[in-house]
């Protein structure tokens, strides 16, 4: 049998102490680096023969079954393919580009995924088929792109056309030259008008899909500086947009410094927010009245996160010159605020 999770591997003999555990279970185990997505993958390409048979992923071992890899258990490296997806250019010259992305894209595919459905539909395929040639800085996975924004956030983000560009773009975000602001909605009253958050942000050691502000040995300084625009107070609760600049971009910044002082960004249930709202006034109602008559609270779902990308400002990498950029609330936030202080029964007409 050739070595675990190489590609000479193409067989396995089953010992007979993992008898009992399931098939694409036992194979998981066994391929390093190999999701269980891939082994059924594999599985339904035919590639996987348990003593000669196709078998289903939850078929339970009973030991010395001899199982046939014939099918490459490792995906190919994943190359970004173009595809035609409308884009929001806000600028364009020769060396870069800036688009206003929506919420629900994803900048670029993960590292793990192959050329299939999850790989399609990000930023990335719609710049290949917009610009054609961009920076190849960043590989195949990921080329133009300078700095991400969240799957869920909504806003301006720099392209970079060439290696050159990539290049000056990289080394003005590594040393703060460049000018990000972002509007977000959050939970409660925030007191003071304006304040600055500086706390590390490091991957969660328990939750691998969080970030957290706690101390950390992966921590790297992240500094926010927030300042208040409207307070708003309303049957669904309180809450506050501000206005927020980042002088560092770490994964999530906002969303874990605005939740580690007791603000979640609404629509952030990753960080603590309310995957809901509902509306506390008929709430309190309903429970006084549940013995005479059912009242059903209004509830408001964003889908989102209230958070976005809504002004940049800095100095071309190569011309030096000005560039100062804009983009407004997208429609669906900017409902959402009409919905939260809409009077009773009238949230659904926005």
């Amino acid at each position: 049998m050739g070595e675990v999770g190489k590609l000479e591997l193409r067989t396995i003999d089953v010992p007979a102490e993992t008898a009992g555990q399931r098939l694409d279970m036992f194979l998981v185990s066994k391929l390093e680096g190999v999701s269980r997505s891939r082994v059924q993958l594999l599985m339904d390409q035919g590639d996987v023969l348990v003593n000669g048979e196709r078998e289903k992923a939850s078929m339970k071992l009973r030991g010395g079954e001899h199982i046939a890899i014939t099918g490459e258990p490792h995906p190919a490296p994943l190359k970004a393919t173009a595809e035609d997806i409308p884009l929001d250019v806000v600028y364009e010259d020769a060396d870069l580009a800036v688009v206003n992305k929506p919420a629900g894209m994803m900048v670029h595919a993960g590292s793990g995924q192959n050329e299939d459905a999850r790989s399609l539909g990000t930023l990335v395929n719609a710049l290949l088929h917009r610009f054609k040639a961009l920076s190849s800085t960043g590989g195949e996975l990921r080329p133009g792109i300078v700095h991400r924004l969240d799957k869920d956030t909504s806003g301006l983000i720099v392209v970079a056309k060439n290696d050159r560009a990539h290049a000056a773009l990289g080394e003005m975000f590594a040393t703060r030259k460049i000018k990000k602001t972002y509007i977000s909605l959050v939970h409660g009253a925030i007191e003071r008008a304006k304040g600055t958050i500086n706390a590390g942000v490091g991957r969660d050691p328990t939750r691998r899909t969080r970030m957290t502000a706690k101390p950390q040995d992966n921590a790297r300084s992240a500094v926010s500086h927030y300042e208040v625009v409207r307070r708003l107070a309303n049957r669904f609760g309180k809450f506050t947009l501000i206005r927020v600049r980042i002088e560092t971009g770490r994964t999530h910044q906002i969303r874990v410094h605005m939740a580690s002082i007791g603000h979640p960004v609404v629509g952030d249930s990753l960080y603590g927010a309310a995957g809901q709202l509902t509306d506390q006034v008929a709430s309190q109602a309903a429970q006084s009245k549940a013995a005479r008559r059912k009242l059903e609270p209004e509830k408001l779902r964003l889908g989102r996160n209230f958070l976005h990308a809504a002004n940049l400002e800095f100095a071309h990498p190569l011309t030096g010159k000005l560039v100062k950029l804009e983009a407004p609330l997208p429609e669906e936030l900017e409902r959402f605020l009409g919905q939260l202080e809409a009077p009773a029964g009238k949230a659904a007409q926005y």
